[in-house]
């Protein structure tokens, strides 16, 4: 294949739990692609396969970025070659400023953006740089573990559920961001719960349902699809 990412029949478990039962999807370079589904459906069971996390068990099946055979590699090698999720918890370093965290991302290479350009992006977390980061608001947390995954070198970023609990006018700058990342050439793998607001920034969409995949076409065919759209994402 020639896509800039692939998953091919990924087969995982949770202990003895089977939860992904052959999952399978591309992206090109520079596409947002929206991956949906009920809760429970596999979502952020098909982020975690991706990046290489220790749980779950990835029993069969292929990741492969820029031609590179992901799947053998460990976390931390995945890291390396540009895979970074950004987890539903965020994960901000406690006793941490903003800045700190910033600088953390940084210590090993490859380097990603310098804090000037996160900055840009990112006004709010300019203006708290000497705050603790775990006393930010949600929405700022949440800009600034994007931020953290921008300061390494991403070649695909993975979200998992960035607007959960945010307001909607948090949401749009959550959205407003996507939309600027994919303008700079990032590659991105929204899970989203809130499936209208991901549709709005999506190129593409996957729908997941029990382990396997039942939908991978264009935001607007899903739109049109009452049917679809009810059975699969209650919406």
């Amino acid at each position: 294949m020639n896509d800039y990412f692939y998953c091919k029949n990924l087969h995982a478990y949770y202990g003895e739990s089977y939860i992904l039962k052959g999952v399978s999807f591309s992206l090109k370079q520079n596409e947002l692609l929206a991956l949906l589904g009920k809760n429970g459906a596999g979502k952020t069971t098909t982020l975690r396969s991706i990046a290489r996390a220790e749980q779950p068990t990835l029993r069969q099946g292929e990741v492969w970025l820029k031609g590179e055979a992901i799947h053998k590699l460990s976390t931390h090698q995945a890291a390396r070659r540009g895979i970074s999720l950004v987890p539903e918890e965020r994960k901000i370093i406690p006793g941490l400023t903003v800045e700190e965290n910033l600088k953390l991302s940084q210590i090993a290479p490859p380097m990603g953006w310098d804090l000037d350009r996160i900055y840009e992006l990112f006004p709010r977390l300019a203006e708290r740089r000497k705050q603790e980061g775990i006393t930010l608001s949600g929405g700022e947390q949440q800009m600034l573990a994007v931020a953290r995954a921008l300061a390494r070198d991403s070649s695909l970023l993975l979200l998992d559920e960035p607007y959960e609990g945010l307001a909607p006018l948090i949401v749009k700058d959550i959205e407003r961001v996507l939309l600027k990342l994919k303008d700079e050439g990032l590659t991105i793998l929204l899970v989203e719960q809130n499936a209208m607001a991901a549709l709005k920034v999506a190129d593409r969409a996957v729908i997941i349902d029990v382990g396997e995949v039942v939908f991978d076409g264009l935001p607007q065919v899903l739109l049109d699809d009452e049917a679809l759209r009810l059975e699969y994402l209650s919406i």
